[in-house]
């Protein structure tokens, strides 16, 4: 008997369909994608209307000979790729690589690898959509133009193997502006005041914090200042002027989209973005779960929708209501608020609300089981109703100084009962008991001032990054992991902890970029593209508009870049350190961790050392050089030319200077120079200390 075929792209999700559809279909898998752009050339025709010249990818020949072997003797071929625009371009790909007669050849999608989706994907074959293929055609075709025009003229400038990318250059310029803010940062003093007020007839004080003077909302900038407040409040009579009581309302949790997910994994699990995709790939292609066999578990990972199917949602207020009570299923919005959203299909959520984490754990990698509880509590939280909160302000006054206290207590825990976060606290402040009202006389008890500095703007992590390409509308779900990847790869930046910097070759290479291609790393120009090629995956826009319109002046700042880069490339520079090995002048180069001393009689001479770039300050510990260095993974920091021996350090730039208030050594921080100790805070001019 004749046979259908089905086509999907992961092997993984073989074994999983084939159970769910049985003897008439036969399963293969493409393997991802059969065609592309070749490697060893642009693979455009700019003359001919920017037609693009795909070849089969290396090594799928006897791959897709044996697929058009069973695609001949098919009665039907259904192409089962990933339901994204990637997806469909793959389908479009086959067709060609496969050679599919278009009648008996039909495009099938599924949200979630399940029987009843797979199943019913079969019922609703549609023909490939063509708007889906050319808006990734746009984009590959960019991608291609951006990386394969502006990577020679880095390769030229600065070293062979770097690259660039339409992305990837904006991702590498955010976090090159950060690290800026972060160097150029002044703290600025600030003080607050707590104090314990004694309320009759309890036991524990009531804390509250220094608001203002003569009812207005007032900082401390200074000691002078704090010590003008606490005169104020020496011998001065305190009473409870006001007392609130109300309740607050918090909305649960919208189910995870791409970005949330992978923020939200990074923040509780210590994922990285890249293992975050990898392991949620494994659960949507399917599980083995014991009696149900393998499965797919959670819905189709890449999407920037919150919606939610009509029946997951139904299913959801069901269990909820059977599981913790009725009073706790709600039926709450899952409205985008992100207006860049595709909203191609769902969310990421389980796709069966019974099959609890618990009950599936022994099934599980620790991994797995981590992130998939994380999507089931996220999910079964989003369909639950908000927690109510108790809460009380008391403002307290005396001799014209205002102090408050504030305090909240869950009343209804509601979807915080599944799923809480570091924003979602039970309590906040300490108890405020109904025995403080209004008019009431209090006795103040100790008081506690403290001195405070502002902090720089935080290091970007792979979370806080996501969420700010995603704000700004820079690439979509699809590409977060990829473009971190990459520049982590290309050691422009590197990872400490959680913390990503910028190294010093990041640091070149987006200098060149900034000033030769300005238009590609402007975030503004970038997420205009995205939004061109969200408007030729719904039909708006022509995909060779969007080429036509971008490459001529692209071209041209290449074309520029070429002429007047030529003297950023980086020459070897002949140092007075003497090769031991053979008594040349050692050289500085440049390699993929930054400055290095080789010996000029390479290869005859392999003789290299770690090259320290003197900065013309003397080490305020031991009066050797202090040098400029670089941490095992990149970072810059600042140390003395005799460690071990010298332990001195500092990530900012000393200056010869010393504090005149403390005596400690001094750093500059953009226009200015400060203090290096934090406790003292004093500051001048960068212009004075020339002088």
């Amino acid at each position: 008997m004749a046979k259908n075929l089905v086509i999907v792209e992961s092997p993984a999700k073989v074994k999983t369909i084939k159970k769910f559809l049985g003897a008439n279909y036969d399963v293969e898998a493409s393997m991802g994608h059969v065609r592309d752009l070749p490697k060893s050339q642009m693979g455009i025709d700019i003359e001919h209307d920017f037609e693009p010249k795909y070849i089969t990818i290396r090594g799928k020949g006897d791959l897709l000979a044996k697929l058009r072997k069973e695609a001949k003797n098919a009665t039907h071929v259904y192409l089962a790729t990933d339901p994204d625009r990637e997806g469909e371009a793959i389908s479009w790909h086959l067709v060609a690589a496969l050679r599919l007669d278009e009648k008996k050849m039909r495009r099938i999608t599924f949200n979630e690898i399940t029987k009843h989706a797979v199943k019913e994907s079969l019922k609703h074959p549609r023909d490939i959509d063509m708007n889906l293929v050319d808006a990734q055609q746009a984009r590959r075709v960019l991608d291609r133009m951006v990386g394969y025009e502006i990577s020679p003229v880095l390769w030229k400038k600065v070293k062979r193997g770097l690259s660039a990318g339409r992305v990837q250059s904006v991702a590498l310029h955010i976090i090159a502006k950060r690290e800026k803010e972060i160097a150029d940062f002044v703290p600025a003093e600030y003080w607050t005041i707590e104090a314990d007020f004694e309320v009759p007839g309890q036991k524990k004080p009531l804390t509250a914090k220094f608001y203002g003077l003569d009812g207005k909302k007032t900082p401390i900038s200074s000691k002078e200042e704090l010590d003008e407040i606490l005169k104020r409040m020496d011998g001065a009579s305190f009473s409870v002027t006001d007392v609130k009581r109300g309740e607050r309302r918090r909305k649960p949790p919208l189910p995870f989209t791409t970005s949330t997910l992978q923020q939200e994994a990074s923040k509780t699990l210590g994922f990285s973005t890249s293992k975050t995709m990898r392991i949620a790939q494994q659960l949507y292609e399917g599980v083995d779960v014991g009696k149900e066999g393998t499965v797919g578990i959670i819905t189709y990972l890449r999407t920037d929708s919150t919606r939610i199917a009509a029946e997951a949602d139904a299913a959801a207020v069901d269990y909820i209501g059977k599981n913790y009570g009725p009073e706790f299923a709600g039926h709450p919005q899952s409205e985008n608020t992100n207006k860049n959203a595709q909203d191609a299909h769902e969310a990421i959520r389980p796709t069966d609300i019974t099959r609890t984490p618990a009950g599936i754990k022994e099934h599980l990698s620790r991994d797995q089981f981590r992130l998939y509880q994380l999507i089931w509590r996220r999910f079964t939280a989003s369909r639950m109703t908000a927690a109510v909160y108790d809460t009380v302000s008391v403002r307290i006054e005396g001799g014209g100084v205002t102090f408050t206290a504030a305090a909240s207590k869950v009343r209804f825990a509601g979807f915080m009962d599944v799923y809480t976060s570091d924003e979602d606290e039970k309590t906040n402040g300490r108890a405020i008991t109904a025995k403080v009202e209004t008019g009431m006389e209090l006795a103040r008890g100790e008081t506690r001032p403290e001195q405070h500095f502002t902090q720089p703007p935080a290091h970007y992590t792979e979370a806080s990054l996501v969420r700010t390409l995603e704000e700004r509308g820079i690439g979509r779900p699809s590409t977060y992991a990829p473009t971190i990847t990459t520049i982590l790869a290309r050691n422009y930046i590197t990872k400490e902890q959680k913390n990503l910097y910028i190294t010093e070759l990041g640091e070149v290479v987006d200098g060149i970029m900034v000033k030769a291609f300005p238009q590609i790393v402007d975030e503004n120009f970038t997420a205009n593209l995205e939004t061109l090629l969200d408007g030729v995956a719904e039909g708006k826009v022509e995909w060779k508009t969007v080429v036509r319109n971008f490459y001529p002046d692209f071209h041209a700042e290449v074309e520029k870049a070429n002429e007047e880069l030529a003297q950023v490339k980086i020459e070897d520079e002949v140092t007075d350190v003497i090769c031991e090995n053979c008594g040349r002048h050692m050289v500085i180069k440049y390699g993929p961790h930054g400055k290095f001393l080789a010996c000029p009689g390479f290869p005859e001479c392999r003789n290299t050392k770690p090259y320290y770039e003197k900065i013309g300050v003397k080490c305020p510990l031991c009066g050797g050089e202090v040098v400029l260095k670089r941490t095992r993974k990149g970072r810059r920091y600042y140390g003395c030319e005799n460690n071990p021996e010298c332990s001195f350090m500092s990530w900012s730039v000393p200056v010869d200077r010393k504090c005149p208030r403390c005596g400690s050594y001094m750093v500059k921080k953009g226009s200015r120079i400060v203090c290096s100790n934090e406790q003292c805070g004093y500051s001048e001019a960068a212009e004075k200390q020339s002088k």
